[in-house]
């Protein structure tokens, strides 16, 4: 790969990005591995620099090793994931499926949970529309469904859920919801009081990133990451432009479609008012 002449350092970050819960610790990426090299590296940007590495345990959070299918007795599963204060459920890599999201929305002891990590469970759409429709999670604030194969369907139910009006940060990592899937979401307003919104690997393109830098909804978002997707500098610079983000001050951006010298122009002319944090590359 040639190296650009522009380039005068590379940045090593050895920091993690962590949610505010352990049971949402990061490592769902793996490190972000840029387009043009080398996963750790980094460029600054207009001012901004830092890696998002998102290093984690292996083999699941909490040392839970991996499963190869479905708990034998799902209840006792959910009991024994679920912390003593009934706030928090970390069912990362539990692979419950559709039988296992009907189980855990009749049972009583999750009804005040805040935090619910689903990642890696096999849901599809209709475990999505299971959890949508049961006021069980009404209080949820922290969803993460990395990884359950949700489509813009599923995204469609979280956004016209009578039950998520309450989120704070939505991880949607590693699905398909498209483009389709976070007009939905951005334009619903359920999203109202997110703060940090995970949409990494999900096929959204310029017009999913519009719909975000345009949306009313979004006042309130301080991290946006849309790491591999099909973004064009077009969709970047309605990002870096949007007077709807006003809060936001984490953008990654890394491995999606913009070019380079396009990306670094942009960057310098960007317009956003609290943004500490940019990749690209």
């Amino acid at each position: 790969m040639l190296i650009r002449k522009k380039i005068v350092q590379v940045i090593l970050v050895l920091g993690w990005l962590v949610w505010s819960l352990p049971v949402f610790a990061s490592g769902e990426h793996e490190g972000h591995p840029g387009k043009h090299g080398d996963a750790k590296a980094a460029g600054k940007h207009s001012g901004y620099s830092g890696k998002h590495d998102g290093k984690g345990k292996k083999g699941g959070h909490h040392g839970y090793s991996r499963r190869k299918g479905p708990p034998k007795d799902i209840p006792a599963h959910i009991r024994e994931r679920l912390d003593p204060d009934g706030s928090k459920i970390n069912l990362n890599a539990s692979q419950i499926g559709v039988k296992g999201m009907e189980i855990l929305v009749s049972t009583p002891e999750v009804k005040n949970v805040v935090s619910l990590a689903l990642q890696k469970n096999n849901l599809g759409d209709e475990g999505v529309r299971i959890l949508c429709d049961s006021d069980t999670f009404q209080h949820v604030e922290k969803l993460s469904l990395w990884g359950n194969d949700v489509s813009e369907k599923g995204a469609k139910m979280i956004a016209e859920s009578s039950n998520m009006k309450n989120l704070k940060e939505l991880k949607l990592t590693r699905n398909k919801i498209g483009d389709e899937g976070i007009i939905a979401i951005v334009g619903s307003m359920n999203s109202h009081n997110l703060t940090f919104l995970d949409l990494s690997a999900n096929k959204i393109s310029d017009q999913g990133a519009m719909a975000i830098a345009n949306s009313p909804h979004l006042a309130n978002l301080k991290r946006l990451d849309l790491y591999n997707n099909q973004i064009t500098a077009k969709g970047m610079e309605a990002l870096l432009n949007s007077k709807s983000l006003k809060s936001l001050e984490e953008l990654i951006l890394v491995r999606n479609e913009i070019d380079f010298e396009l990306g670094d122009d942009l960057a310098k002319k960007q317009t956003l008012p609290n943004l500490k944090r940019l990749e690209m590359y």
